[in-house]
């Protein structure tokens, strides 16, 4: 284990936890981390270009712990995780994971974690970088059902890329790499629990495995690096490039509890119709019926390369005045192009709008385009 002097570098001090793989994350390259839910994550490796060409034509490991669980379960453990998310949840089965919304009682986006249904009973919600584990218990407080919440001990890898499958079985043998897309399995390893889950934010190929036993985190890595090296693998953090090029949403970046669901093209998570009752859903009805004022949309920026991603949310102009912002931008040496995402107002969000954006005092041309901007259909994630 790394001297805990190692680390000082990068410490802001015990309030913010480091993971159980922060440690080998430094020996195997880290050069910075940034904090998400109130946890350290790597978030530079030394060259984030080569970092994404190594997920697109290899492999990589990342550290994502910060992808906290929230256990929900009970007697009315079902009713109660519906009860967070307007995604109809009644076909979920054991095994299975969801991608889905949690709304507050004004149709606003508190989270957009991964469910995992572990059993009738029992749920995890893999959150993003927001207090779910607080929403939920306040939720349960007065909710007169009989559920338990916590956070379990619980911290997430993702193995992602090409070569991704093979890694896996080497490091685990045949049975994890039969895995559907968004289905997950129980696996002992050595009497150390895991879930390894067809799961992951790339929409490359991909698996996260979530190791339940913190105590060995700094072995799991090494086992996993150990088992991939020879076939390509390498230590890498979550690439901002292939999540903007698959147009993936990231919380504080291009969504908040300001945002609904359908300003966000996120349209087929609310279910509406169902019979069971949800936080927020006669304020989603309402959206619903009354439109949006704005919606994101996917741009192309003229210009030079973008070095890096943006640190502030660039105005977008037409005609002089502002009708919108960039929320997420990075070049994309796949593409070779400039492309971000942005929230626009509806009457300037159609497919070929062309726009100016400020970038910092320099003013770039933009046309809106489709998003994914790369395998729109997710066939790498789904059918490989």
């Amino acid at each position: 284990m790394a001297h805990e002097l190692d680390f000082a570098e990068f410490s802001f001090g015990t309030q913010v936890r480091k993971s159980p793989y922060s440690d080998a994350a430094l020996r195997w390259g880290a050069k910075g981390f940034s904090v998400y839910n109130h946890m350290y994550i790597p978030r530079d490796f030394g060259c984030s270009t080569t970092n994404f060409w190594n997920l697109v034509n290899e492999a990589i490991l990342c550290d994502v712990s910060v992808e906290r669980q929230v256990e929900i379960k009970g007697p009315d453990a079902a009713k109660f995780t519906q009860m967070l998310t307007c995604r109809d949840l009644s076909k979920c089965q054991v095994g299975q994971c969801k991608y889905v919304i949690l709304t507050d009682q004004d149709g606003g986006i508190i989270n957009d974690p991964i469910l995992l249904k572990l059993a009738e009973d029992r749920f995890w919600l893999s959150i993003a970088d927001s207090d779910v584990l607080l929403w939920a218990r306040g939720v349960a407080l007065n909710s007169g059902m009989d559920v338990e919440i916590s956070e379990p001990d619980v911290s997430p890898l993702q193995l992602q890329g090409p070569k991704s499958r093979e890694v896996l079985r080497a490091a685990f043998g045949d049975a994890p790499t039969d895995l559907k897309y968004y289905w997950f399995m129980e696996y002992d390893w050595d009497g150390v629990p895991l879930i390894i889950s067809r799961t992951g934010w790339s929409s490359e190929l991909g698996y996260e495995i979530f190791l339940c036993d913190g105590s060995a985190g700094d072995r799991l890595w090494e086992h996993i690096m150990a088992a991939g090296g020879p076939l390509g693998l390498k230590p890498g953090h979550t690439s901002s490039i292939r999540r903007i090029e698959a147009g993936m949403l990231s919380y504080h970046a291009d969504m908040n509890l300001a945002n609904n669901p359908y300003e966000l093209n996120m349209d087929r998570l609310v279910n509406l119709d169902m019979e069971a009752d949800f936080i927020g859903k006669a304020a989603l009805t309402r959206i619903k019926e009354q439109g949006v004022s704005q919606r994101l949309v996917g741009l192309e920026i003229e210009g030079d390369p973008f070095v890096g991603s943006n640190d502030y949310f660039w105005p977008v102009m037409k005609d002089g005045a502002q009708v919108g912002t960039v929320t997420s931008a990075i070049y994309s040496p796949r593409l070779d192009k400039n492309i971000a995402l942005g929230l626009l107002g509806v009457e300037h969000s159609g497919i070929g709008t062309e726009l100016k954006v400020d970038k910092l005092g320099e003013t770039r041309g933009a046309i809106i385009v489709p998003i994914p901007f790369h395998d729109p259909k997710k066939s790498i994630a789904v059918a490989s």
